[in-house]
């Protein structure tokens, strides 16, 4: 008898002819973010994903597969040749087990036989195995509608016997829609953002920016630390690091003070869109949240924008802030993110923030500027670190 993990996938059951594409992407992720603790067999049958769990750890096992996107639910089964009186043995063991673990007085079997040449139907084998339960565990009854407990028995090639169905974060293999660069601040917005994005299968890079001396190290080790928990779930991340102080001193030298957000905003994209293009970027993605703060309200949206021509994914757009912080909380982002440390939109922070700029006045104000030389002279002091997810 195997113990192996059954894999449940959602909208790559969708994908008409582009299925197995699909699910040979879903079985290579699986296989990388298994090869930290070993090799292991993965394979496909009717619909659900396999992998051989004999001679690991079931806990770091499950926690290494599920946070593979794509996925939506994964089991602990046993697998055996089918056999109705090995079925009758797996099951009541496995249900003497959970009750040492766990009180409850009623159950309910459910059989999926997707051998249809099996002499047995599926209501007959639920019968059969349900009526072997009772009769050796005296404390427990039988109730179809809302049972404490359900045994699952899924007879396949072979039979596969569990119960509880642990559940995965859905959506669709990385890669298979394309690559985007996220503008990855030390907050907790953008690292949701950018995990939203990934789980549409969107493969991940980033660009951060900061203003050292005037930022610390410490900052910079924060976002790192961020990239480091994506990376879990999106896979490695090429991470670009830009010092935006040069064009923040310019800004404040030569533009109204209120603009120095919207204006720092605008360099941000027009710098990201350069990176983004030369990485083979189709998309930015950003953490911004209409009215949050001064730089996003419409109108500062707008004027962002405004200033770069690149599809820029805004995925949190319409989330309540504890809505974000759930989600933060549930990727393990959050911790790092409030950790004290100072961001360069902290440099140089007007006392009264443009909160409805135009257009036409914020260029006027940026014709003040040598922008392609400030953006130029930026590309060229970048650093790149590569965060890889093991």
């Amino acid at each position: 008898m195997d113990k192996v993990l059954i894999i449940r996938y959602g909208e790559v059951a969708l994908k008409g002819l582009n299925k197995s594409y699909f699910e040979n992407k879903l079985m290579k992720h699986i296989g990388s973010n298994l090869r930290e603790i070993g090799k292991t067999n993965i394979w496909k049958s009717n619909g659900l994903l396999f992998a051989s769990m004999d001679g690991f750890e079931e806990k770091e096992f499950v926690e290494k597969v599920i946070k593979v996107f794509g996925i939506v639910s994964v089991s602990i089964a046993y697998s055996f040749e089918v056999d109705m009186e090995k079925i009758y043995q797996v099951a009541l063991e496995h249900i003497t087990e959970k009750m040492e673990q766990r009180k409850f007085k009623t159950f309910k079997i459910e059989t999926r036989r997707g051998d249809k040449s099996f002499n047995l139907t599926s209501p007959e084998i639920s019968s059969k195995v349900g009526g072997y339960i009772l009769r050796n565990l005296e404390e427990l009854t039988v109730d179809v509608h809302n049972p404490d407990f359900k045994l699952y028995v899924d007879i396949r090639e072979k039979c596969y016997i569990y119960s509880d169905k642990i559940s995965g974060y859905g959506g669709l293999p990385l890669g298979t829609n394309g690559k985007a660069l996220l503008l990855l601040s030390g907050g907790i917005d953008s690292p949701v953002a950018g995990w939203m994005m990934a789980k549409r299968g969107v493969e991940i890079e980033a660009v951060h920016y900061h203003s050292y001396p005037f930022t610390s190290e410490r900052a910079k080790e924060k976002v790192v630390e961020l990239a480091r928990i994506l990376a879990k779930y999106c896979g490695n991340i090429r991470l670009h690091s830009i010092n935006l102080l040069p064009i923040q001193k310019e800004i404040n030298e030569k533009c109204p003070e209120g603009e120095m957000t919207i204006l720092s905003r605008r360099f941000m994209m027009k710098i990201a869109e350069k990176i983004a293009k030369n990485r083979d970027c189709s998309a930015l993605i950003t953490g911004e949240n209409i009215g949050q703060v001064a730089s996003q309200t419409m109108e500062g949206l707008t004027v962002t924008h405004d200033a770069v021509e690149l599809l820029t994914f805004r995925p949190l757009i319409a989330l309540d802030k504890v809505d974000i912080i759930e989600l933060a909380k549930k990727i393990d982002t959050f911790d790092t993110s409030i950790l004290p440390f100072e961001d360069c939109c902290t440099v140089f922070l007007p006392k009264r923030p443009l909160t409805k700029p135009r257009v036409d006045r914020i260029r006027e104000s940026e014709s003040k500027l040598e922008s392609e030389k400030l953006i130029e002279d930026a590309l060229l002091n970048m650093t790149v670190e590569h965060i890889t997810f093991n």
